[in-house]
């Protein structure tokens, strides 16, 4: 019987003197955050072998995201003094890559390459001007449109891809013999 006269006892004391003051937000810095999406962009090295090097992107899995940071070329400190380069020009004009027209928001820019996908099947068009395209620039483009759509789609097997320049010229590949990254 005493045991039941101390419970409601107990439970006010509960209620009442757990200690802590009342608070309102407490700044206490940014937001918690983990490691920022990252894309495989390929450079080519002094040997004339490709690399993979990871970029910070807002748009993980887009190909054309990644080819945009692959025309802005590498890093300071990872260009031709430190050993990367890229023979996939950048845009015709020096100012950043835009994602949008300022004309018409949601229309890629024409300075960067378009990227149409189906199942493991991609075309990259070229912008104009883009018709001297080497080779090696072609495996770097089809390298890095692939490793970014593979980030999204682990599963997929080979991608192939058509790259269209501004001259029409057409070049087929497919990411089997991309450098692993």
């Amino acid at each position: 019987m005493k045991a039941l006269r101390r419970v409601p006892l107990l439970a006010l004391l509960a209620l009442t003197s757990c200690g802590i003051p009342a608070t309102g937000v407490v700044q206490a810095g940014g937001p918690a955050s983990g490691t920022l999406p990252q894309t495989p962009v390929y450079f080519v090295e002094k040997s004339g072998a490709l690399v993979a090097t990871s970029r910070t992107t807002e748009l993980p899995g887009d190909p054309e995201a990644a080819l945009r940071l692959l025309m802005a070329g590498p890093l300071e400190g990872e260009g031709r003094l430190g050993g990367l380069f890229t023979e996939v020009p950048g845009p015709a004009t020096s100012a950043p890559l835009p994602a949008d027209t300022p004309d018409e928001p949601g229309k890629p820019s024409s300075d960067a390459p378009t990227v149409t996908v189906e199942g493991s099947t991609m075309t990259i068009e070229l912008p104009p001007g883009m018709d001297t395209l080497s080779d090696t620039g072609v495996r770097q483009m089809i390298c890095t449109a692939a490793a970014a759509y593979r980030l999204t789609r682990p599963s997929v097997d080979a991608v192939t891809a058509e790259v269209t320049d501004g001259a029409g010229r057409r070049v087929r590949g497919s990411d089997e013999g991309c450098p692993a990254r």
